[in-house]
């Protein structure tokens, strides 16, 4: 199947987010090509099957965002993804995940992913992702979140101390416990558990939960089961 490049200009005055997709399945490939076309303020400018062939792309095509499938025959997701940032370093990573991919999710974190998102998610929720990761941020659907499971490493040098408490409550926030949730499970206050809350996020240096799974993983505090 030919694959190819776009260039049409966004309509509107909202900052234009080039998009690229990899992935091995041509018509989810596709698919995910016409919706996000319908976006204002989002174009598809590179799509194709062949992760060697996007970091090739890289040097000649303007990609803010690029959409990655994680298992592909040629080149994987993981190695497609370190070889593109090493291209270009300002790129931001979104992995396309289905539940069973969960083993590779530390391995995508360690290669530069910002976020995933499961091949089943609408269209309101990609926009969201892309938005949220282009700006800066981090982004994990939420059934992602509820599922993921996770076990203390232990400190890796060059990651600011946490104390025992906000590992304890990294934990809780980590697998989806809402602060009223986490005070209940702690015997402390809400407004405590919103203190460690704040200052996790200020060493962890991100924005939302989302952010802090990845710093947790990328710095081995912890593993994904």
């Amino acid at each position: 199947m030919p694959e190819f490049q776009l260039t049409s200009q966004c309509p509107c005055n909202m900052e234009q987010i080039n998009v690229a997709i990899i992935d091995d399945h041509n018509l989810f490939r596709e698919g995910i090509l016409l919706v996000l076309n319908q976006i204002d303020g989002i174009e598809v400018v590179f799509d194709t099957s062949d992760g060697n062939r996007f970091v090739e792309a890289l040097r000649g095509t303007k990609v803010d965002v690029a959409l990655m499938d994680i298992e592909m025959p040629a080149i994987g997701g993981a190695l497609t993804t370190e070889r593109a940032l090493k291209v270009k370093p300002e790129l931001k990573v979104i992995a396309l995940t289905m539940f069973s991919d969960t083993g590779h999710y530390t391995q995508m974190i360690q290669a530069g992913v910002k976020g995933f998102i499961l091949k089943k998610a609408n269209k309101f929720e990609l926009e969201q992702a892309i938005r949220e990761v282009h700006k800066g941020g981090a982004y994990f659907s939420q059934e992602i979140l509820q599922k993921l499971a996770f076990r203390q490493k232990g400190k890796t040098t060059g990651t600011e101390e946490l104390t025992t408490r906000e590992m304890e409550i990294m934990v809780l926030i980590c697998q989806g416990f809402t602060s009223q949730e986490i005070s209940e499970r702690l015997y402390i206050s809400s407004k405590t558990v919103e203190t460690h809350r704040t200052n996790l996020f200020l060493k962890a240096d991100v924005r939302n939960v989302a952010g802090l799974i990845a710093w947790a993983i990328r710095n081995q505090f912890y593993s994904v089961e």
